[in-house]
Formats: structure tokens, C-alpha cells, sequence
């Protein structure tokens, strides 16, 4: 509680609400909830009173690896390990980060040393285990975290063998953005009699995002970025669809006085991190994102986002818009659309049963609108 505290988490979120009592009960946990609902100490809370109980009573016994959390990508992982490092209750509880893209040496000495905890993705867990390097039959509480997005990423057969590797009698707690197709399979492989959390439509915007379309020409697009960003405060995340498009709209708004960066797949961890880090802290204003950055990454106080290029898919749009209005603070989302994406972008508010306010733009520079009709 001291650790909670100092952390300045006072009141419980819905999702943390429902789930950690079950889950300190031992119980299995499938929960369900929008994005940025503070799942992550829901899950982390019973493994640190877990590690309590456990050290109570025969800490010499203990297995080395005790609780096991798989997510789908290195900064949510990275992400995780830092909560738990500010929650947990003794520097013995341990954790070892175990993901790809990063030197394996460091991640394997600390396995070695003793780490309770291992936070991973799959490729990278998945490989150490077919080398023999960790063993996780010590493994008492399993999380599978954001199992939508891993099966999406193909990642079922590696869950599927890296679960077989930890015991039967363990504990599992489960979240999805959604409980569609392949994930209800996942819940009935490896979860017992769960307790159901679900919190909201998770096919839905948060509520205190406010949610804005312009219809503008594709050579009108950085413009009405950058008058937005003349016109309104606070920190813009914008996604593209493409690679090139990230470093290209980033240049440009570097070039007009903007401090922006990028992220994308092309980025070297390196230089992903640093991105994130700069922009959560506030010397870059823009981060500018392929959907690489859609899901998972925790950026406190983003005021704005903005689909400089639509989504594919609906389920994109939540989890991009998902990044403002975090923690019932309030956000902004803008979407542009061409002339031939009108009806895509009616397809999408169809299936999310929601409706922007739309504005027209005809004539815009980065000091003025000079016609932005609703």
C-alpha cells in the first residue's frame, strides 16, 4: 500500500476494481476493457502479494521464476517492467526483461541471478526455451496481455508452447481488447471457471475523447496538421499508414519549427526508445507513428491524436484514438479523409456506432483556416 501510494494511485480504476480481488483470491481472471483502463497494475498487484506470501514463508525454497507475463511488443513489455519495479514491495522481487530487438546477455544474466519475475514476448521467450535457458515450471501466476493483438501477430503457436511449459495448477489472468473468435479459444485452453471482467465496449472510444473528421485533399493534409498545432496546445500523436509517410511528415514539420519525431518498424529499438522517451517528456511535441505505436504504449497527457491517414480496420481506430483521454483525462481526435475515403470513414463510424463531427476544408495554411466549414 506504501509502494501504491507513493506512486500516487488513490482510487481504483473499474478494471483494477473487478479484477485484483478475484485474481488475490487465486481465482482466473478474462477480463475485457478499453484501452489505458489501468489494467497493467491489475494484474501486477497479485503478483507482488503473491511474492509476499511465497517469501513468508520458505524463501530459500523458492523457484527461480514465479510469475510469468507474455505481451506482444518490446515497449509495452519495457512499459510493465518499469510499473513493476515502482510497485513492488522489495528489491528481491526481481524482474527480467525478455524481448527481441535487444542484446540477449543481459536479459539471460539476469534470469541466471534469480528474477521472479519475467516479463517477454513470445519470440524471444520462445527461443530461449527451445535453447534451454529458462525454465519456467516454477511459474505460479501466468498473464497473457493484450492476447488480441498477439494472435493478430501470429504469436498463437508460440503461447500455445510456451503455456505448455509452465504447470497445470497455475493461475491465469487473461486480457484482450476484445473476446472475438480466436481469443475465446485461447480463454477456454487456458483458463479454469474465470471471472469475467468486462468494463465498457471495447469497440468503442473512450467517452471524453472528443472526435472530429475533416474532409481535405491529400495536398492539404500537412497543412491542416500544422494549423492544428498552431491552433491547439498540448502533445499531438500522429499516425500514418506507411513507413516513408512517418519520416515525411516528420521532416516537414521539423522544417516549419515543429519539434517532431518518428517511430516505425524501420526505427531500431535504440532509436524507438528515445523517440517515446523524448516525446512523453516533452522535448519532442509530435511523435508521429505507423501502428507499430497504435497498441500498448502507455504516453501520459496526450492531448491530441490524429489520423493523418485513415485506419484499415475500425478495431485500428479505438486503439489509435486510444491514446488520449487516457484515465479519464480529457483528449481530442482528428481524422482526415480524402474526397474517395468518405465512405470508408462512414464505414467505420457505422461499425463503431459513433459519430464525428465533420468539417469541410477548402482553404487552409499552417497560420490560418481560411475556410473549415462544419
Amino acid at each position: 500500500m506504501a509502494r501504491i501510494e507513493a506512486n500516487q494511485f488513490k482510487i481504483p480504476t473499474p478494471v483494477q476494481a473487478a479484477a485484483i480481488p478475484p485474481a488475490l483470491e487465486g481465482r482466473d481472471v478474462l477480463a475485457t476493457a478499453q484501452t489505458g483502463t489501468g489494467k497493467t497494475l491489475s494484474f501486477l498487484i497479485p503478483i507482488v502479494e503473491m511474492f509476499e506470501k511465497v517469501e513468508g514463508r520458505d524463501a530459500h525454497a523458492l523457484p527461480q521464476v514465479q510469475a510469468l507475463i507474455v505481451l506482444p511488443t518490446r515497449e509495452l513489455a519495457m512499459q510493465v517492467e518499469k510499473a513493476f519495479r515502482a510497485i513492488r514491495s522489495s528489491s528481491a522481487q526481481t524482474v527480467a526483461l525478455v524481448v527481441g530487438g535487444m542484446p540477449e546477455r543481459e536479459q539471460l544474466d539476469t534470469i541466471r541471478r534469480g528474477a521472479r519475475l519475467i516479463v517477454a514476448t513470445p519470440g524471444r521467450l520462445e527461443d530461449f526455451l527451445k535453447r534451454k535457458l529458462v525454465r519456467l515450471a516454477g511459474v505460479r501466476i501466468l498473464v497473457l496481455d493484450e492476447v488480441d493483438r498477439m494472435l493478430d501477430m501470429g504469436f498463437e503457436p508460440a503461447i500455445r508452447r510456451i503455456a505448455s511449459t509452465t504447470p497445470k495448477e497455475r493461475q491465469t489472468l487473461c486480457y484482450s481488447a476484445t473476446l472475438e473468435g480466436a481469443v475465446r479459444d485461447v480463454a477456454r485452453n487456458y483458463l479454469k471457471n474465470p471471472v469475467r471482467v468486462e468494463i465498457g465496449s471495447t469497440m468503442k472510444p473512450a467517452e471524453n475523447v472528443e472526435l472530429r473528421a475533416f474532409s481535405v485533399d491529400q495536398d492539404k493534409k500537412q497543412e491542416l496538421l500544422e494549423h492544428l498545432l498552431n491552433a491547439e496546445q498540448g502533445s499531438f500523436l500522429v499516425f500514418v499508414r506507411t513507413k516513408h509517410g512517418a519520416d515525411r511528415v516528420a521532416r516537414r514539420l521539423a522544417r516549419s519549427g515543429h519539434a517532431a519525431i518518428q517511430i516505425h518498424g524501420d526505427r531500431s529499438q535504440a532509436q524507438r526508445n528515445s523517440a517515446l522517451r523524448n516525446f512523453s517528456e516533452g522535448r519532442h511535441r509530435v511523435l508521429v507513428a505507423t501502428d507499430v505505436a497504435a497498441r500498448g504504449i502507455d504516453v501520459a497527457n496526450v492531448a491530441h491524436v490524429v489520423n493523418y491517414d485513415l485506419p484499415k480496420v475500425a478495431e485500428d481506430f479505438v486503439h489509435r484514438v486510444g491514446r488520449t483521454g487516457r484515465a479519464s483525462a480529457r483528449g481530442v481526435a482528428s481524422t482526415f479523409a480524402g474526397p474517395a475515403e468518405r465512405g470508408d470513414l462512414r464505414k467505420i463510424e457505422r461499425a463503431l456506432s459513433i459519430h464525428m463531427a465533420h468539417f469541410r476544408v477548402r482553404g487552409v495554411n499552417a497560420g490560418t483556416a481560411t475556410e473549415i466549414a462544419a
